[in-house]
């Protein structure tokens, strides 16, 4: 197994796919000291969040896209199509409310925004999207078309 899927963060997307609008960030998922100035404190806070991983998987009948978002609540996701075929997947989780006394030892989950657009093929009926959340799991299908055959026409041979 090579060590490079790992360290780029076990992307399984490719640079080259043309259905992507995925921007490949060269040090996600690396620690910048809180003393860097150069990377503002809003994108620290919602680094580890703003590229929420989601699976696309093409069945015969659709595209089916499945994004983990544990802790959110559907009313905190959005879902559009638009015009040009793009979906786009985008919601923000809240960062949550610190009091006087308490004393922070770890803080590892993340919070902020986030935002995916996933440009869809020409077979995609954009009009009959539908959108479920169950368990954290968002479920994004995108009915697919039929392929029409082509007729074939015999052409008989005189002579």
């Amino acid at each position: 197994m090579s060590l490079i899927p790992s360290f780029f963060g076990n992307r399984r997307s490719n640079v080259f796919d043309p259905f992507s609008l995925d921007i490949w960030d060269p040090f996600e998922g690396f620690p910048f000291s809180s003393t860097v100035a150069i990377v503002p404190s809003s994108s620290r806070e919602t680094s580890a969040f703003a590229n929420a991983r989601i699976d696309w998987k093409e069945t015969p009948e659709a595209h089916i896209f499945k994004a983990d978002l544990p802790g959110l609540k559907k009313e905190e996701v959005k879902v559009e199509v638009e015009e040009g075929g793009v979906l786009q997947i985008s919601g923000e989780r809240s960062k949550e409310q610190e009091e006087k006394n308490d004393k922070w030892h770890r803080v590892e989950r993340s919070s902020g925004k986030f935002l995916r657009r996933f440009r869809l093929p020409e077979n995609a009926k954009t009009n009959q999207v539908t959108a479920s959340m169950e368990n954290g799991v968002l479920t994004v299908t995108v009915p697919k078309e039929e392929v029409k055959k082509p007729e074939v026409k015999s052409i008989e041979i005189s002579g």
